[in-house]
């Protein structure tokens, strides 16, 4: 008989078997989706290249270092990342949900230390590799916390989710000490990056301070950021501060706390200056989905995410002196906890294989949807994900790459990375509006075929994906993609591919026989197999009066990249 850990080893392989049932084969006569590149959206905001996660001394860890630099290279501007946990008490020894850098102890006498060696550590991985650290101040230190113990949470996947809530989610016992330590922190990055480069980070205080990651009221919140924000513009005034990264827009608590503090900074009495108002220079809140498992089949929720991205742009665009600033959805994902495991959270079975690829290039879509919709202007989308370092492989955490090898949602990011240009109209036979899927998801028998454009003077990027809520794997739809407007006779084309068999570790994985500790040459062929990949070109193409037609079979849960060139 089988122990138990042998059993939880495969465990992801038999959930994801029982997750892949095919279903009836559809119409073999084409779908048609039709790219207008005449037709302009909007601009091309590379919104898609914000990244974060709980546990910072992941940082700096071999797997860590390697998956920045992967994701530093795959897109063409900088790349902000977001960490919790950058001012937490501790070693620096990493666990789930948890990270320290020791920044900031006092003497006996209560007067205080600071030490940046961990923080610089973190912040000279991101700015080595040309990356911007999107700055979340926060949490409280040991020596300032108005709870102080317990301090450190020993907090396990399949625990209540509660038990993180210690010492270090507290106000300050003295708010004088905590803006003198956001001050000397601002201040010593700008001497060791220099004024240019921390100008164009952004900072913003605590992480989802209307649930217990807060363990204050909303006037304590509101004072904090009012010394936060106090101390960040005298260190250096043209720093970007916002926030309040409030989790949950649709929410009814949520919204009260967003629009509170929206208040606050138009009229309300700063407790610092004792003058109307406080800066901010971004607003930041959270959006989350809800997946859920039926008959051992995961069934995602866009719509439940989709909504709260919705409620938290429609705050924004209430206030119309507020409405210009950037806005960054400072963590957007399909569910609410990265280092939950699958064997713990049979739902989350979506996050190796293409379901979460397909689901992120299906719901990014609509957030620029909803973004032009509201008016808003929309600056960051934060993916949750990052990687977790000497975990067990495919262990279903919502990750980027597993023990140093990509899984198939990192490839979506590089084909965002190849997309430059300005969004252009796309339109099809199985295309559901944003406001579908907000309101009622992806369900029935109709799946989401659709697709992102954008165009530049030289070139179209077109990513194609065939989506659905439930995670059973449809059979090859065929396609017929259609793109007008081309200002040339004459094109070259490529395409990349995400599915079962192409840019995707996970599959490879398993047939291998799920190995816990590949040979040199397993892991070798398991990095190869995470890289996009590409399935055709370059080949040239004609175009006629201005179009062209490319014929597609689009398996289920797949996402495609097709690029053109022209002269």
């Amino acid at each position: 008989m089988k122990s138990l850990a042998n059993l939880l080893l495969i465990f992801p392989l038999i959930l994801s078997c029982r997750n892949t049932v095919p279903s009836p084969e559809s119409s073999a006569t084409p779908l048609s989706v039709q790219v207008n590149l005449a037709h302009v959206k909007g601009p091309m905001t590379p919104a898609w290249a914000w990244f974060g996660y709980d546990e910072p001394n992941y940082t700096y860890g071999k797997d860590g270092q390697k998956l920045l630099s992967e994701l530093a290279a795959l897109s063409p501007v900088p790349v902000y990342v977001r960490a919790h946990n950058l001012l937490t008490t501790g070693d620096g020894t990493p666990a789930l949900k948890w990270g320290s850098t020791n920044a900031y102890t006092e003497d006996k006498n209560g007067h205080p230390v600071y030490d940046w060696t961990l923080v610089d550590k973190i912040f000279d991985t991101y700015v080595e590799r040309g990356m911007r650290p999107f700055v979340e101040i926060g949490f409280m230190p040991k020596a300032l916390s108005v709870k102080p113990e317990p301090y450190q949470h020993s907090w396990k996947p399949g625990a209540r989710y509660e038990e993180i809530y210690t010492g270090w989610a507290y106000p300050p016992k003295d708010y004088k000490k905590w803006a003198e330590l956001v001050y000397q922190w601002v201040r010593h990055s700008v001497e060791r990056y220099g004024r240019e480069e921390v100008e164009s980070w952004y900072w913003e205080l605590w992480n989802e301070p209307n649930i217990g990651y807060w363990q204050g009221t909303t006037e304590e919140y509101l004072k904090l950021y009012d010394y936060t924000a106090d101390a960040v513009k005298r260190a250096l005034p043209t720093a970007v501060m916002g926030g309040p990264n409030a989790t949950g827009p649709s929410w009814e608590d949520a919204r009260e706390f967003i629009i509170a503090f929206l208040n606050h900074i138009l009229a309300g009495e700063n407790y610092v200056t004792g003058k109307k108002g406080a800066p901010l220079d971004f607003i930041a809140f959270h959006a989350k989905g809800r997946p859920t498992l039926t008959d051992s089949v995961v069934t995602m929720n866009m719509g439940t995410q989709l909504r709260d991205i919705s409620s938290g742009f429609e705050i924004v665009a209430s206030f119309p002196e507020l409405k210009h600033l950037p806005v960054i959805i400072g963590e957007c994902d399909p569910e609410g906890c990265a280092a939950c495991s699958m064997q713990d959270y049979p739902e989350n079975a979506y996050r190796n294989g293409t379901l979460y690829s397909s689901y992120t290039a299906a719901s990014f879509s609509r957030i620029y949807d909803l973004a032009d919709q509201s008016g808003v202007n929309l600056k960051g989308i934060v993916t949750w994900a990052f990687e977790f370092e000497g975990q067990p492989w495919f262990n279903g955490y919502r990750d980027l790459a597993t023990n140093g090898v990509d899984k198939p949602v990192l490839n979506v990011f590089r084909m965002f990375g190849m997309m430059e240009g300005k969004r252009v109209e796309v339109s099809g036979d199985l295309s559901y509006d944003y406001f579908t899927i907000r309101d009622s998801s992806v369900r029935g028998d109709k799946p989401d075929i659709s697709a992102f454009a954008v165009c530049s003077d030289s070139a179209a990027s077109i990513m194609l994906w065939n989506y659905h809520d439930v995670n059973i794997l449809r059979p090859l739809t065929g396609v017929n993609l259609v793109i007008t407007d081309i200002p040339a006779k004459k094109a070259m084309m490529v395409q990349y591919r995400i599915d079962q068999e192409n840019s995707n570790s996970y599959e490879v994985w398993k047939r291998m026989g799920s190995p816990q500790n590949p040979s040199p040459q397993q892991y070798s062929e398991l990095e190869k197999a995470g890289a996009l990949k590409m399935t055709k070109g370059p080949v040239k193409i004609k175009v006629r009066e201005g179009s062209v037609s490319i014929p597609v079979s689009l398996p289920g849960q797949a996402v495609f990249l097709i690029k053109l060139y022209w002269e």
